[in-house]
């Protein structure tokens, strides 16, 4: 299960309103990339995948695939608006291992079942 804060569910509601397009859902995912490893992605999306694992936070959708699930599941996504770095944050309680950015990470090979393509 992925957790999204009040925070982070009302930053993507906003960002979904201005890109005029209601039916858009909020896709995460991980990518082979980064200082650790691996970084998380994140967009609107409109083009749901067979392989998606589709969460319902009320009106807004979060689409992940399979083998982004795996690394995934338990995440916390919130947002911080503070002056000094706004943005969202990821919490993950899988990463063994966290870039300064907060965007790239790593895990232990038995953290997540799943591999990323």
């Amino acid at each position: 299960m992925i957790n999204l804060t009040d925070a982070a569910l009302r930053e993507v509601r906003r960002l979904r309103q201005k890109s005029g397009d209601p039916r858009k859902f909020l896709r995460l995912g991980v990518a082979n990339a980064g200082c650790s490893g691996m970084s998380y992605t994140m967009k609107l999306d409109s083009a749901a995948q067979p392989d998606d694992q589709v969460h319902e936070y009320g009106d807004l959708k979060v689409a992940i695939d399979a083998a982004s699930l795996a690394y995934l599941d338990e995440l916390t996504l919130d947002w911080s608006s503070d002056l000094m770095g706004g943005g969202f944050r990821f919490h993950n309680p899988k990463a063994t291992h966290t870039c300064g950015c907060g965007s790239s990470f790593s895990t232990n090979p038995e953290a997540a079942a799943g591999a990323v393509h």
